[in-house]
């Protein structure tokens, strides 16, 4: 099976993802690294990120290898090893630049679906994450996931994730990058609202094993999504 899972930053959506695909023995796909290593790649050959036509061609032209390994995820351009050099703040201030473009998206959804078919015949399906899989890359997977959570919720994780802490001054600091990136994405992909078929879990009062085991409950078909309300319930 393919479990597209959308969302925000900051909703849980990578490590949730990981660990739902580990435990039904599926591939991984994490869409959002395409984007942030073609960011690392631009910057790295020195071409203008203002410049479309450039980065649409470094998109074409760029050389990447990601793992769909859940309990091995790298990533690499070329030769290098970029799995944590695109996690960086540089690059995270500037990737939307490189996912807004229409040109790159068009060039990785095609990358993805490629990799999704191919999980789907090697590993019998795949979890992929992102922020328009639920709509674009895999509207037909045979389950679809929007992991949502309130905007304190989203910025306090992602201030412990990056400084070890979420007081006034690690969520300021975290604040820009967020909310901005989401701004700006949100120009060119839907993830912060469901659509039809698609199931909405708020993660924010929400322990991260509560959210794997519903998403666990949902691909198993212990439950099923409630077509009304777009949140899972118990038959």
């Amino acid at each position: 099976m393919t479990i597209a899972v959308d969302g925000p930053s900051g909703s849980g959506k990578s490590s949730v993802s990981r660990a739902v695909a580990r435990e039904l023995g599926l591939g991984y796909l994490d869409t959002g690294a395409m984007y942030r290593a073609l960011a690392w790649w631009c910057l790295d050959q020195g071409v203008d990120l203002s410049d479309e036509a450039a980065v649409a061609q470094a998109a074409a032209d760029l050389p990447l290898t990601i793992s769909t390994d859940p309990d091995a995820p790298h990533v690499r351009v070329g030769d290098v090893d970029v799995t944590d050099a695109i996690r960086e703040d540089r690059i995270t201030g500037q990737v939307s630049a490189v996912a807004t473009n229409l040109d790159v998206r068009a060039e990785l959804r095609r990358r993805q679906r490629l990799i999704i078919e191919e999980q789907r015949g090697t590993t019998g399906g795949v979890v992929a994450e992102g922020r328009d899989l639920t709509t674009v890359v895999a509207p037909d997977a045979e389950l679809r996931v929007l992991l949502t959570a309130s905007e304190e919720a989203r910025l306090a994780r992602r201030a412990t994730e990056r400084h070890g802490a979420a007081d006034a001054v690690t969520l300021a600091a975290t604040r820009d990058l967020v909310l901005r990136r989401d701004r700006e994405d949100s120009t060119v992909s839907t993830f912060l609202e469901a659509t039809d078929g698609v199931v909405t879990v708020d993660t924010s009062a929400l322990t991260f094993e509560e959210v794997v085991a519903a998403l666990l409950a949902l691909a198993r078909g212990e439950v099923r999504p409630d077509a009304a309300a777009g949140t899972p319930h118990t038959p």
